[in-house]
């Protein structure tokens, strides 16, 4: 689409009013996009249409239609995170994502769904409502970052905005059968100018923002757009986007021990099975190795985050929260009992010895074959039903927590349908090398035929 707009067979008011022309047909259905910004991205194409006229230099993304999610500062919008008591928190300014992407050229035509705070893995809330999957009325679309993937999936956008701090971009890629990137922490520029106060420590080392697109090649695009420097983050840090030789070697991860305790569904076994056989006829090794494993990762991300979830997010829950969101953190609260601050303070302390460890392993074998969730996609309401299965779909999910843990990239590459739903994986490799876990994602997707489709035009 950018290189059509920049050769002018298409214009970016083309491109704008057929994206808008899909919402219109769709998201009814979906309530993916929950801020139609129509009129003013239609504005915008038509800057941008001059632009190309007059000859100027275009960016990588001039013209492109995104959507933006709820929970990051756009100039003129309410950063609502999916809480009514924020629904007139307008922003000033743009945060360094939304900006990154606008000096690409990329138009912004609407914001997109999250659930409240944004700390569940399924979209719904009381101010907007629900996201539905395309793919399943009863079925979640993923979150926190739902209503991106959702709207991406269906062709509303091409690239769609998230942000993962527990899997909320891979979970959703998964459910929608996309691909969603979770880049390295230091990766890409994050800050929002009305925030009353700054994030707790863990929040800020584990959040990263990314894209969700159909395909690897636009979430390639999307990331460089995405990556480049804000002053406004001190943990941004200058490295280049490909990262020289690409070695081959992949560790495929399936045992129970290395994964919670949680043991594959035979789907998702099959998944990382051909996955595994399809980069092999690319030339890739699988090796058999054991990796550190992601128990230990996963059981410090909890020893560091719900410390401060008790101290800083819940209150707010508690006052400002839906019931959605009330009940979904209240069994966390329940799962995981409160421990003394020494505690948090050995977990953060800890993380170092366990990066360590990985980071050793990534020296000799570079890309890791995993799962995005051990199970299938899950039906709507799973974070809603006792404590003790709460604690169950965590250790189901570990790689969701362990990974940013371990800071390191990770791509949800889809590979196909089973049983009406979609089905996918997920790669990582060290710190800095999403071109490893790009190319690899590459392999996978040009053997698994083409993207998923989802059914949306026929009645659930």
């Amino acid at each position: 689409m950018a290189e059509a707009i920049a050769r002018r067979e298409i214009s970016s008011r083309e491109a704008v009013e057929a994206c808008l022309e899909r919402m219109t047909a769709v998201n009814p259905r979906l309530n993916a996009v929950t801020v139609d910004l129509g009129e003013q991205a239609l504005s915008a194409a038509d800057h941008a249409d001059a632009a190309v006229s007059r000859g100027d230099a275009l960016g990588s993304l001039h013209g492109v239609p995104v959507s933006i999610k709820e929970n990051v500062d756009q100039a003129g919008c309410a950063t609502t995170n999916g809480v009514v008591a924020f629904r007139d928190v307008l922003a000033r300014e743009d945060s360094p994502v939304v900006a990154n992407l606008r000096a690409a050229g990329a138009v912004i035509i609407g914001r997109t769904n999250t659930p409240a705070f944004s700390f569940r893995l399924d979209t719904e809330n009381e101010l907007r409502g629900r996201t539905f999957s395309p793919w399943s009325e009863r079925h979640t679309p993923g979150g926190s970052s739902g209503g991106a993937a959702a709207s991406v999936a269906v062709g509303i956008t091409p690239i769609g905005h998230g942000n993962d701090i527990a899997g909320s971009i891979r979970y959703p890629a998964y459910c929608c059968g996309l691909v969603g990137l979770r880049p390295s922490f230091g990766r890409v520029p994050a800050f929002n100018p009305s925030a009353t106060a700054e994030r707790s420590m863990s929040s800020q080392l584990l959040s990263v923002q990314g894209p969700l697109a159909r395909t690897v090649r636009d979430v390639r695009l999307a990331l460089e757009a995405m990556a480049r420097r804000d002053a406004r983050d001190p943990w941004w840090v200058p490295v280049p986007l490909e990262g020289g030789p690409r070695p081959r070697q992949v560790a495929l991860v399936t045992e129970p021990e290395d994964l919670a305790g949680a043991g594959l569904h035979p789907t998702v076994a099959d998944a990382l099975g051909r996955a595994a056989g399809w980069l092999e006829d690319a030339g890739y090794e699988i090796v058999e190795v054991r990796t550190p494993g992601f128990t230990r990762a996963m059981e410090l991300w909890l020893a560091m985050q719900m410390p401060e979830i008790r101290l800083y997010l819940w209150p707010v829950i508690e006052q400002y929260g839906d019931a959605g969101i009330n009940r979904a953190m209240g069994l966390m609260i329940d799962a995981y009992p409160e421990e003394d601050g020494v505690a948090y303070m050995k977990a953060l302390a800890e993380r170092a010895r366990v990066v360590r460890e990985w980071q050793r392993f990534f020296e000799r074998v570079p890309l890791v074959l995993a799962p995005v969730c051990t199970q299938p996609v899950y039906e709507r309401g799973f974070d809603l039903e006792s404590g003790e299965r709460t604690a169950g779909l965590w250790r189901e999910c570990v790689t969701l927590t362990a990974v940013p843990v371990l800071g390191v990239p990770g791509l949800a590459v889809p590979t196909g349908v089973v049983d009406g739903l979609p089905v996918g994986v997920q790669i990582l490799a060290p710190r800095f090398r999403e071109d490893l876990c790009l190319a690899a994602g590459e392999a996978i997707e040009a053997r698994a035929a083409m993207a998923p489709r989802p059914p949306i035009d026929v009645a659930w």
